[in-house]
């Protein structure tokens, strides 16, 4: 999520958190029990027009959901081989709408909103639950998300630059090295703003 939101003022963008939250479950439940490739067409339809609606690029869209077609194009012909070619394009299209429509709130939700959303969401737990250290849970796995992708590409064009491509093992040790110490130096920050307790 971190700096993927595209800024803009359309209905999307200006939809409650918590509303798109439950828009967003009621209709990844309801892509799951379409059977028929029509239906599933019509999700489809629906989707692009709400992206449109929201007024969101093909670019930025594209960079959400084109990763997926990669895994499409191993997990198609194995599930087709087994279960159908019906089956494995209904498979296909349901994971690219529900995709479609998790990037899309990606996309017009900041990060901020939905911390606080989190964050109302547990507020009538707050006897048993501490929402605001809930919310930094949150806020503090969303940033390492991105660190620990930024590690892993950096420990890579190291190793490219060196010439060394070697095993999964040796990019692993120094991604988890370099991870930790970041761990750690959060760590210090956290206790120097007296969040250890």
């Amino acid at each position: 999520m971190i700096g993927l939101y595209h800024p803009g003022k359309s209905v999307v963008h200006r939809t409650p958190t918590l509303l798109k939250l439950l828009l967003l479950s009621i209709a990844v439940t309801v892509v799951g029990l379409l059977g028929e490739p029509w239906q599933l067409l019509t999700a489809l339809a629906a989707v692009v027009i709400v992206y449109v609606i929201a007024g969101i690029p093909p670019r930025p869209a594209w960079q959400q959901i084109g990763p997926i077609l990669w895994i499409l194009v191993i997990a198609v012909p194995f599930q087709a081989l087994f279960a159908g070619w019906t089956v494995a394009g209904m498979m296909a299209g349901r994971l690219v709408v529900a995709v479609a429509l998790a990037a899309l709130f990606t996309l017009t939700t900041t990060v901020t909103a939905v911390l606080e959303a989190f964050q109302a969401l547990l507020r009538p737990f707050r006897r048993w639950v501490d929402a605001d250290r809930v919310g930094l849970l949150v806020a503090l796995t969303l940033r390492c998300i991105p660190l620990v992708a930024e590690i892993v590409t950096e420990v890579r064009e190291a190793r490219k630059a060196r010439g060394t491509q070697g095993s999964l093992l040796a990019l692993a040790v120094p991604v988890v090295v370099r991870s930790l110490y970041a761990a750690d130096a959060i760590g210090e920050a956290l206790v120097a703003r007296g969040l250890d307790d």
